[in-house]
Parts: C-alpha cells; sequence; structure tokens
C-alpha cells in the first residue's frame, strides 16, 4: 500500500487515485463505496468565501500547474480559531503546499452557503477531499458537489462537528449508510443520498445523462 494508502480510501485503482492526487488532476468521485481518512472539523455556515476566497478565482481551472493554487486556497477564508476544530488553528492545506492530509470534511448546517460558484466544491477536491458530511446543505453547493462529481456530500442525523475531532480516522459507507469513527469506536446513521446516488455513481451528471440515453454519444 503505498503512503496514501494509510489515509485513504476509496473504490479507484490505487495508482489512478495518487496519480489524479499528485499530478493535479480533479478527482472525479465514481460509486465510492466506502471512504477512509483523516477527518477535518468545521463548524456552522461554512460559505463558499471561506471555502475558496473570491481574490482566489482568477486562476484557470483548465491549466494543470495554475489550478493547483485551488487546491493551496481551499478554506484558506476560515478564520484560524475555527479551522480544525475542537481545538482550531489547523489549517486544511500547510503553507505552501496544494495537497492536504485530511480527506473527509465534517461540518454543522448549511454548508456551502453563500454564492453559487463551482469553484467552491472544485478546490476542496484538488486539495484532495472525497467527501463532505453536514447535516446539512445550502442546495446549489450541493448539487454542484454532485453535478461535477467533485464529492460526496453526505448528510448526518446528527451534528458530528460536535463530537468528532479534526485527525480522527473515518470511515464512511455510502452503501451501508453510515459514517464510523474508527478513532472514536463511534458509527453514526447517515441520511440516504436517494436520486442523487445514481449521478455519484455515474461520476458526474453528464455522464448521467449518457447513461440515461439523454445525450447522444458517438
Amino acid at each position: 500500500m503505498t503512503p496514501l494508502g494509510r489515509i485513504a480510501s476509496v473504490c479507484l485503482p490505487w495508482h489512478t487515485f495518487y496519480q489524479k492526487l499528485h499530478t493535479g488532476d480533479v478527482i472525479r468521485m465514481s460509486e465510492p463505496k466506502v471512504i477512509r481518512g483523516k477527518a477535518y472539523i468545521l463548524g456552522d455556515d461554512i460559505d463558499t468565501d471561506q471555502i475558496i476566497p473570491a481574490e482566489h478565482l482568477v486562476y484557470s481551472l483548465d491549466d494543470p500547474e495554475e489550478s493547483k493554487k485551488y487546491g493551496s486556497f481551499a478554506l484558506s477564508g476560515v478564520p484560524l480559531a475555527q479551522a480544525g476544530l475542537p481545538e482550531g488553528g489547523t489549517p486544511f492545506v500547510k503553507n505552501g503546499e496544494w495537497q492536504s492530509t485530511f480527506r473527509i470534511i465534517i461540518g454543522g448546517k448549511n454548508f456551502g452557503c453563500g454564492s453559487s460558484r463551482e469553484h467552491a466544491p472544485y478546490a476542496l477536491n484538488k486539495a484532495g477531499a472525497l467527501a463532505v458530511v453536514a447535516t446539512s446543505y445550502a442546495r446549489i453547493f450541493y448539487r454542484n458537489s454532485i453535478n461535477g462529481g467533485y464529492l460526496i456530500p453526505a448528510t448526518s442525523r446528527e451534528d458530528l462537528s460536535r463530537i468528532y475531532r479534526t485527525g480522527d480516522e473515518v470511515e464512511l459507507d455510502t452503501a451501508g449508510g453510515v459514517v464510523r469513527n474508527i478513532s472514536q469506536g463511534l458509527t453514526h446513521e447517515l441520511v440516504p443520498l436517494g436520486d442523487v446516488a445514481a449521478i455519484i455513481e455515474a461520476g458526474n451528471v453528464f455522464e448521467y445523462a449518457k447513461r440515461m440515453g439523454m445525450i447522444a454519444t458517438a
């Protein structure tokens, strides 16, 4: 197992996942049944300006090197005292780097509120995040995450941001409908993904449309 294998597990071939993380490619989620990695804890009402501040929206999404800036500045708008709860003071991405060691973000209510920019889930994905678990989401952030294939936005029935700690080893089981805190020995139920599970399984909304015959294929 690669060093990354110790901090995150997804149903992608490991050589593909490792290469995507380190070449700057966007990771398109495609039916990852189980995601395991270090948790990063945030509070309520994390808005898109905190996820990727407006001054960083100038970078190209298409240039492999320039687009890494989105990873570098992911969650840089969160006040340091609220970054990496409960203690705080833990940046999501270390200064001078563009990849985070955290794979699963745990938030409270109304995650992704604010403007409708698609750059927000893109930036989290670019930094290496694979999923968010929160009690509720801003609708546009939720749909952008799924439609673009950037993140799995799982919904917890309890506010896990008050229970989990930054750095806890966490396992998100979308098929089983639970999230497990390996470090604390806890298991919590998730709200079923419902109809959006088919889009996540396909990889993004365009691949889903192809599967359903909504878009003609060559």
